[in-house]
């Protein structure tokens, strides 16, 4: 360490002028409706930027000004905010010797410009706490450690509180723990980790993170050889039954409802630990072991194909659990001296050493683009060495939970750096999603982001010293920078990333270089975090790696209704593609009225695939294909020191074997991680892809409900043998007989009515009903969908019924519908 300092120069800043003072302002009201269309939050006369949308200003207000809305401390501007947080960090930045006087003012201007012109953000607890607590929690992931011992599992709970009030999230593996098939010490049978996740879980609901309205955010893993992972697979499946028959006895369904509120599990995210061991198993339909916590003798023995299967039919039916592939994560650790990585935060994005926390920045790719459609590297590179300098700083001045965090995220100061508006940055450069160019693109911006962040990292091991756990991990760290740039010498050069990925090549030459001859001051730089508040601060199209959800978004109004807005990347890139303005505005007026672009006029068939978006339009058909997900997640994942928040979103009809395949493809294509979530496997969800209606607004600012989305139309027929169930019935003394049949996989495919001595108008009409109910079922549609509609509805025949179990029905649909919903408690 030499005892020189950083010297930045104004790249986005002008020098004796104030970021501040390069931009016009203008006092805009904020306002947040409720379900009920009452204002839930509202603040008048805010000092914006008049490139601000409504959006950005009225979440940051809402989540981040402090001070009590009737004090004279409250923030009242946008300014405000971003000076708190800014001078703090500058100032903590000279006083611990990283730069002087006079480049502390720059890097104060440059950080000052980056934030205020939407260019990048960090993670909300900085936003909750800094320049309000002397020593503030500033880190958005824990990573916690739970050992086999009642003081370990009560003194984790008090952790994990105070994590959640400082608006964090934390994660942790469960496999420590003694199985509930094992003994413990003073006789008797051990509860088993699962039964210990229910009191973390309940504590979790009660706690709103960083005193706001947000949820605590947790992640729990157990290890697949522990001898409950089964239970833990099925955990969650239970309470989601549970759930529905609350929903079915009329409590609130909704994601902050009643019926949710009421049963376990609903606070965390669910994730099995595989090794590759495990995987091949699979692959070689081997017998798995499942190993005694407290001896490591094997206690049951299971064909792993049955474990993999109960994974997969478990996140069929409600997304839960994820996958995170340990050798794939611990192959591209750093410090292996230290331990393994044994757990990740509660995205998945962050994965370090037990008992650990990283604070998180991303940049606005979007910002980034010329005027040519190239991509600036030389001012991401800037904006990259100026956020890893902030949020160097802020790891030794944050304060932690417990003393062990602290000293290890001082020890190994693990850092993540990320993108948002990938989505949208593709689009307007005329890139489809799910296309090699837009893949290419995206791995080249990664690797030049991890590139930079590590050779910025060098230097300030040069001023400031290498991270403290270096010391007998310097030859992992070698290795895999060096991994790093392998993989980056392997990207092929496409004409929109030619120049990107020889700045690339450059940077990492250096990097591995420099790191040699002066070690690197963060044992993790980088990875890609979900982004979501911060990237509505920033006006993003698209929130982290993800594409744009709709192309149109509906913004609810105050006083009622609500406006249809098309996404800002749409017309640039229609005007990217070389449409004409009045070519451009037919098209956005075909966007406007029916929600796709599908038939758009002088849209060029070709183009089509640039505006696919995550969810369906209302009136189309065109979506970004799953596979498309999961592919872009492999494009980007060698260059990330950690790993990517996403959730793989995957169509109604898909069944349990294609869950399976995209989990085994997850972990072939070197993923670190996985999660998905299959539409409608839920009886609730928190994001609507419904237009919002006055009764059920979503308390939303700005528009964040995307556009209404239509039913699957590829219809999945059944076998031509298959299963099914006849139920005998009578109501009010007319009897008749229901049959279903099932595919494969157990679900419900179609109906059968058949009324014993009604006339031929009514036994028409019912057949005439069943199949319209059989159709929609072979479509994706949900049968708890019409077992909501059809219950409780009112017509003769009624009365007494043959069903103890249904003693009374007002009408023959109330009776069919109550007996399905019954009879198939998952709502598929």
């Amino acid at each position: 360490m030499s005892n020189s300092k950083l010297v930045f120069s104004h790249v986005f800043s002008q020098p004796d002028v104030h970021p501040f003072d390069a931009v016009t302002w203008e006092n805009r009201d904020a306002v947040i409706l409720g379900r009920d269309q009452t204002p839930v939050f509202s603040q008048k006369d805010i000092r914006v930027p008049t490139t601000w949308s409504e959006t950005a200003y009225t979440i940051a207000a809402q989540k981040y000004f402090r001070g009590k809305m009737s004090s004279e401390r409250r923030e009242k501007g946008i300014d405000d905010l971003i000076q708190r947080v800014v001078t703090t960090i500058a100032k903590w930045g000279l006083d611990d010797g990283y730069f002087d006087a006079q480049n502390a003012k720059i890097f104060e201007y440059e950080l000052c410009h980056l934030i205020l012109n939407q260019v990048g953000a960090f993670n909300s607890p900085v936003w909750f706490n800094v320049g309000v607590d002397p020593h503030p929690q500033c880190s958005a992931c824990f990573i916690l450690k739970v050992e086999d011992s009642l003081q370990s599992i009560l003194e984790l709970a008090r952790t994990e509180a105070m994590i959640f009030k400082g608006g964090s999230g934390s994660g942790m593996n469960f496999s420590a723990v003694r199985s509930s098939k094992e003994e413990l010490s003073g006789g008797g049978r051990a509860s088993g980790p699962v039964s210990f996740m229910k009191g973390f879980d309940a504590f979790a609901g009660v706690i709103k993170s960083g005193g706001k309205t947000r949820r605590a955010a947790k992640m729990v893993i157990l290890n697949v050889d522990h001898p409950d992972v089964v239970e833990f697979i099925r955990s969650k499946i239970t309470e989601e039954d549970k759930a529905l028959a609350l929903v079915r006895e009329g409590y609130d369904g909704s994601f902050d409802g009643d019926a949710y509120a009421s049963v376990f599990f609903q606070n965390a995210n669910h994730s099995i630990r595989v090794t590759d061991d495990f995987m091949q198993a699979v692959e070689d339909d081997a017998i798995w072991g499942l190993r005694a916590v407290t001896n490591g003798e094997v206690l049951l023995e299971m064909p792993a194909r049955e474990i993999w299967r109960q994974i997969s039919t478990a996140a069929h039916r409600c997304g839960d659990p994820g996958l995170q592939f340990h050798d794939t994560v611990n192959r591209m650790h750093t410090c292996p001296s230290h331990g393994a990585i044994n757990a990740s935060n509660p995205c998945s994005e962050f994965m370090f050493l037990d008992e650990s926390a990283c604070n998180l920045a991303s940049l606005n790719l979007l910002k980034f683009q010329t005027a040519e459609g190239t991509f600036d590297c030389d001012r991401f590179q800037r904006a990259v060495e100026v956020f890893i300098t902030a949020m160097d700083i802020i790891v030794d001045r944050a304060s932690y939970p417990t003393d062990r965090i602290g000293a290890n995220s001082r020890k190994f100061r693990p850092l993540g750096l990320g993108f948002t508006n990938l989505g949208g940055l593709l689009m307007t450069l005329g890139l489809p999603y799910d296309s090699d160019e837009g893949r290419n693109l995206a791995a080249h911006i990664t690797s030049f982001m991890t590139a930079t962040s590590f050779l910025h990292s060098a230097r300030l091991a040069s001023t400031r010293g290498v991270f403290e756990g270096f010391e007998g991990n310097d030859e992992a760290v070698q290795r895999v920078l060096g991994q790093h740039a392998e993989e980056a010498a392997k990207l092929a050069r496409m004409p929109r990333t030619g120049v990107l990925g020889d700045a690339s090549d450059r940077v990492w030459a250096e990097v591995v270089r420099t790191a040699q001859a002066t070690g690197i001051r963060n044992a993790q730089v980088t990875l890609l975090a979900p982004t979501g508040t911060i990237g509505f601060m920033m006006d993003s199209d698209s929130t982290g790696i993800e594409p744009l959800v709709a192309l149109v978004m509906y913004k609810q109004l105050v006083g009622g209704g609500s406006l249809r807005m098309v996404s800002s990347s749409v017309p640039q890139a229609l005007t990217y593609l070389g449409y004409s303005e009045e070519q451009n505005y037919a098209i956005m007026e075909h966007l406007q009225k029916t929600g796709g672009m599908e038939g758009a006029p002088y849209l060029h068939e070709e183009h089509l695939p640039v505006f696919d978006a995550a969810l369906r339009p209302s009136q189309g058909t065109r979506t970004v294909h799953f596979r498309g997900h999961i592919d872009m997640m492999a494009a980007v994942q060698p260059f990330l020191s950690g790993a990517i928040s996403k959730t793989v979103n995957v169509p109604a009809n898909t069944d349990v074997a294609e869950i399976a395949d995209i989990y085994m493809d997850a972990w072939k294509k070197g993923l670190k991680s996985i999660a998905l979530y299959r539409e409608g496997s839920k009886g609730t969800a928190p994001l609507s892809t419904a237009p919002p209606k006055p009764e059920s607004a979503s308390g939303q600012a700005a528009g964040a409900a995307p556009a209404s989305d239509k039913p699957q139309l590829k219809r999945k027929r059944l076998s031509a043998e298959r299963y099914s169930l006849t139920h005998k019935f009578e109501v009010g003394g007319h009897e008749g007989y229901v049959t279903v049949g099932y595919y494969n996989d157990g679900t419900p495919g179609e109906v059968f009515i058949a009324m014993a001595k009604e006339g031929s108008t009514i036994s028409g009409l019912m057949d005439a009903f069943a199949i319209s109910i059989s159709v929609a079922l072979q479509h994706g549609v949900p049968l708890q969908l019409f077992c909501e509609k059809f219950m409780h509805t009112r017509f003769e025949p009624s009365g007494i019924t043959s069903n103890a179990s249904i003693p009374l029905a007002s009408s023959l649909l109330d009776y069919l519908f109550r007996w399905l919903s019954i009879h198939h408690p998952h709502g598929v």
